[in-house]
């Protein structure tokens, strides 16, 4: 973009600001990724000290007076920018918006909240300790409060409606309580009906060591195209992906008593990554190349684990190399596409979210929603969340967690780390993949006969080509519509489901 920056108009110096700021990004980005992999725990509180002066630094930038002058004066020569400089100026305003409704100490001061919180989450989640950070919890919760209260009165939002349109433009709690409710009349009894006639699958013989997994985990990525000049996979306590586009980390965690779990939490990553890493290479460095939002990156995750890696052609192509790595031999019964399938299709009521089955998966996110909607309209506190968690887990999934920390309300970092009105993307993201998929398998025909091949490239390339590279141009609603030719719908959701798991 070095030809945009010799010109001197206000659009021009937004785009500088602009570029600064994706730099303090990435830097934050790689601090909070060395703070959950490899930071020894005595560094904590410098690391949040760290942190918490890189966010107020870049609300500065972002918040200085002349920012909105110039925003207003390239706003004034709209009809002279392109699209994509339309875009990248409307997203712009938006980043700028929800900036200024909060105030710097605010932001110094939640940044240094959820890494302290953060931290003493990883030990106290290993110690089944719930009073250990429960206060700690209760700081950040009255922030997200606060957060959310400024964020409302700034944007004309219900609070929790604030935060959720932060992760996902246009998303509002009305519209989420109306999906979610259809799928609570919808998943329980269609669980019930698979669960009674799926018949249990062979035993996989472990176990199945750590470095086996690690191999197996990168092999797949580099098959679907993750680069790895640009990008690493590494172990934290909760799975993730983060950095930027040219610099992208990726987390897993194992256990060698089961792989599948670890597996499929590196596919999910995966298609975090390959959207990061496919974003508009012109662009990177401007808000309209950044991913679209929550609900669209968490559809990317999901269309590659749940739409592509569980299915059929997907599980003929991995069992080789599954059995490669982890030392299964071609003629045992455990190792057949047969028995993997049904391995990898196996429903059950479980405790962990980011274990569950595709079925059962919308109802732990339910729970959360309808927990952190509370949370913040003070509804519920820090010290209500146990019984909360478990009467909501008890109600949907038929299993306690009474004094189970551990595997409930500490199962996740989310909300230790500040992330509320983050859970409905995953739903979101999930009914958004299935419409994806449908819309991708209408005009790649050959589909099923490509992956089960291993050749991904059509099936990337169509990502590329309607999602990835599209960055910001158009909203998450827009382009569902120019992709899909409807807006968001249950119905694809349901069909596939009715589809994979027939009765």
């Amino acid at each position: 973009m070095s030809d945009r920056k010799t010109n001197v108009t206000p659009y021009a110096q937004l785009e500088t600001r602009f570029e600064e700021l994706h730099q303090l990004g990435h830097a934050q980005a790689m601090l909070s990724w060395d703070d959950a992999v490899m930071m020894p725990r005595g560094g904590g509180p410098a690391r949040g000290e760290a942190l918490a002066a890189l966010a107020a630094l870049a609300h500065r930038t972002l918040t200085a007076p002349e920012v909105g002058d110039l925003l207003d004066r390239a706003g004034a020569s709209l009809a002279q920018l392109n699209a994509w400089q339309q875009a990248n100026l409307r997203a712009m305003r938006r980043t700028h918006t929800r900036a200024v409704a909060l105030p710097e100490a605010l932001v110094r001061t939640n940044q240094l909240a959820t890494t302290r919180c953060q931290q003493i989450w990883r030990a106290a989640r290993a110690d089944n300790d719930w009073n250990a950070v429960k206060g700690s919890l209760g700081e950040v919760i009255a922030l997200a409060r606060e957060e959310a209260a400024a964020l409302g009165d700034a944007l004309a939002l219900d609070p929790y409606d604030a935060l959720l349109d932060g992760y996902e433009e246009g998303t509002r709690e009305a519209h989420v309580t109306q999906l979610f409710d259809d799928l609570k009349g919808f998943l329980p009894g269609f669980i019930d009906r698979v669960i009674a006639r799926q018949t249990a699958p062979f035993p996989l013989p472990g176990p199945f060591p750590r470095d086996g997994q690690h191999a197996l985990g990168e092999d797949m990525m580099r098959l679907l195209g993750f680069d790895f000049s640009r990008g690493r996979l590494d172990v934290s306590h909760h799975p993730f992906c983060g950095g930027v586009p040219d610099d992208t980390r990726i987390t897993t965690r194992y256990s060698e008593e089961e792989f599948l779990e670890s597996l499929m939490a590196v596919l999910h990553e995966t298609g975090h990554a390959l959207y990061q890493q496919g974003l508009p290479a012109d662009w990177r460095r401007q808000p309209v190349g950044n991913c679209l939002g929550a609900a669209v990156h968490e559809s990317q995750s999901l269309f590659v684990e749940m739409q592509m890696s569980r299915g059929r052609a997907f599980i003929e192509f991995a069992a080789p190399h599954l059995r490669r790595h982890l030392g299964g031999k071609p003629g045992d019964a455990a190792w057949t596409a047969d028995n993997l399938q049904a391995h990898s299709r196996q429903v059950r009521r479980g405790y962990i979210r980011v274990d569950a089955d595709e079925l059962t998966y919308p109802l732990h996110v339910i729970l959360r929603f309808e927990i952190e909607r509370a949370l913040i309209a003070g509804k519920l506190d820090a010290a209500d969340i146990p019984d909360a968690w478990n009467e909501a887990m008890t109600r949907y999934l038929g299993l306690s967690t009474e004094g189970d920390y551990r595997n409930g309300c500490m199962q996740d970092v989310h909300w230790f780390a500040g992330l509320f009105g983050y859970f409905p993307t995953y739903t979101l993201g999930a009914l958004m993949a299935a419409q994806w998929f449908a819309a991708a398998r209408a005009t790649l025909p050959d589909l099923d006969s490509q992956i089960e091949a291993g050749d991904f490239a059509p099936l990337i390339g169509w990502l590329r080509r309607n999602i990835h590279g599209r960055g910001q141009l158009k909203t998450a609603s827009e382009l569902l519509i120019d992709v899909t030719g409807e807006p968001l719908s249950l119905r694809h959701f349901k069909t596939h489901l009715e589809n994979r798991y027939p009765g």
